[in-house]
């Protein structure tokens, strides 16, 4: 079952639009909302969190607070990954954008203050993944460096 209709973004028209948003500064510490998924997604989160690179975007790893599998960050601004979260009611729109990278769909959202948020389409567990504006110029890079560990740890599928 399609949820919404993918409109395909190339690599360059989106680095074009990554980069056009701008540069701010960032506070050192970064936090995150941990997600509070069933049982079944905590456990795909748990096997994602082992396969996660110890560098995205060519930044080291630095999770956010409070610690937890189901959360991830590298660098600073940090990109930001987490695992479980809700279905996003963007999903249901179906002139959505979304963006296919190396075998994982991804739903696409520009935030307030510029960042972009991702999230898994299709797999089992929804992953999201959050562009800080101060990054967006490397384009589509950190998905580029999450997608193999996705596709290994969550399965494609709906999910619950």
């Amino acid at each position: 079952m399609n949820l919404f209709r993918h409109r395909p973004i190339g690599l360059p028209s989106l680095a074009l639009l990554l980069a056009a948003v701008g540069c701010s500064s960032a506070d050192g510490d970064t936090s995150a909302a941990v997600p509070s998924p069933s049982a079944t997604v905590v456990e795909l989160c748990r096997n994602l969190d082992k396969e996660l690179p110890s560098t995205v975007d060519d930044q080291g790893r630095r999770d956010p607070s409070p610690a937890s599998a189901l959360t991830a960050g590298w660098g600073n601004p940090a990109i930001i990954l987490r695992c479980g979260v809700e279905r996003p009611e963007k999903m249901s729109d179906e002139n959505a954008d979304a963006v296919e990278v190396d075998g994982v769909g991804w739903l696409l959202e520009e935030q307030d203050g510029g960042s972009f948020r991702f999230t898994t389409t299709l797999r089992r567990a929804y992953v999201e993944v959050t562009i800080p504006k101060d990054r967006t110029g490397d384009g589509m890079a950190p998905l580029v460096d999450v997608a193999a560990s996705v596709k290994k740890a969550i399965p494609e599928g709906i999910a619950d």
